[in-house]
């Protein structure tokens, strides 16, 4: 099994697919929202939005490069890809950015068919044998 960096063992990987399902969730939603261009005269929530979208793909980018095995690089990637689309789509709107919910969408969806291959690596190894106390 891959030594990951990150998704060190099955409850982290649990944990981020979550948060990835939850994310993919929120990205659907935004087939039903409409999102205007980013302007000085925007109200404070659509600053704030962009603001947390840029911090989260900066962590994410982060986290993909420090990530070990291609799968948790690609995790990562994909995840970050979504969040920065996000932040394209919050800035352009969506006269010029309406494709970013589909790649938002596409991309969290690739996530966590990533997290289940990780995952199910988790529950295919081997695991160590257990040690009575009688020996």
């Amino acid at each position: 099994m891959p030594r990951y960096v990150i998704l060190t063992n099955r409850k982290r990987v649990i944990v981020a697919l979550v948060h990835t399902v939850a994310f993919l969730i929120v990205a659907m939603y935004g087939f039903l929202t409409v999102v205007r261009p980013l302007a000085i005269a925007s109200p404070a929530s659509a600053w704030v939005l962009a603001a947390v979208y840029l911090v989260v793909s900066s962590i994410l980018l982060v986290l993909a490069a420090v990530s070990g095995p291609l799968r948790e690089r690609l995790y990562f990637a994909f995840c970050a890809a979504s969040a920065a689309f996000g932040l394209a789509r919050q800035l352009l709107g969506d006269p010029r950015m309406h494709v970013a919910v589909y790649i938002r969408v596409a991309m969290l969806a690739c996530a966590v068919a990533t997290g289940m291959l990780i995952l199910r690596g988790y529950r295919l190894a081997p695991r160590a044998p257990a040690t009575s106390a009688a020996e």
